[in-house]
């Protein structure tokens, strides 16, 4: 998918690097003071990697148009940035996404790890378990979360907002292996598939550490 920014273009509005309008974080156009923009025609920052993106969703367009009613009608408002988050479902299947892959984490330049975690959506005794694989990508030494990345049946993707609010919060992996997530049966197992996923990712972290650290022979 594609700005249709044709019209701007032609009006002499800025257009960024990924095609689309380019805005302050008021949604005011940089080349125009008094032309504002929004929604699917405009490029907007990406908070993990600080690069330029375009992300067409319509969480980010009605937040976007709020900011800028807000402001025409003089008020003060902001829109802080994106950090990707998207859920789809094929069939039965469930997938979501937040923050960084791991060709974008390259593309800015972070050093990083990546684990990759199965588990189930209910506690395993409970009917209707259902398998859950997270991918967590995190930075190296920190331990801040970078990206993951949910595959599953019921009940898998939308635990990728907890996640989007741990990416959000610069939080790391560790920090997000204790974080207080619900528990029963029917929901999740004792330790929810999220904190498994993270302290495997923080193990993975502290693994690391240790590797830079050892005397070579």
């Amino acid at each position: 998918m594609r700005p249709n920014t044709a019209l701007a273009r032609d009006a002499g509005v800025k257009i960024g690097v990924t095609g689309g309008v380019v805005t302050d974080m008021r949604m005011r156009t940089l080349s125009h003071g008094n032309v504002w923009a929004a929604g699917d025609c405009v490029q907007t920052v990406n908070r993990v990697s600080a690069a330029p993106v375009h992300v067409p969703l319509g969480t980010h367009a009605n937040k976007q148009g709020r900011v800028a009613g807000i402001n025409i009608a003089g008020g003060y408002a902001t829109f802080p940035g994106v950090v990707g988050t998207a859920v789809t479902r094929v069939c039965s299947l469930e997938v979501a996404r937040t923050g960084l892959r791991e060709a974008e984490a390259e593309r800015a330049g972070l050093r990083f790890v990546s684990t990759l975690t199965e588990s189930t959506t209910r506690a395993g005794y409970f009917p209707g378990t259902r398998p859950i694989t997270i991918k967590m990508i995190a930075e190296k030494r920190s331990g801040r979360l970078l990206g993951a990345q949910i595959v599953g049946e019921e009940g898998a993707a939308k635990r990728i907002d907890v996640l989007a609010t741990a990416i959000w919060n610069a939080m790391t992996v560790e920090e997000v292996s204790g974080l207080d997530l619900s528990y029963a049966p029917p929901f999740a197992p004792v330790w929810d598939p999220v904190l498994i996923a993270a302290r495997k990712s923080w193990d993975a972290v502290e693994l690391d550490v240790r590797a830079d650290y050892t005397p070579q022979p």
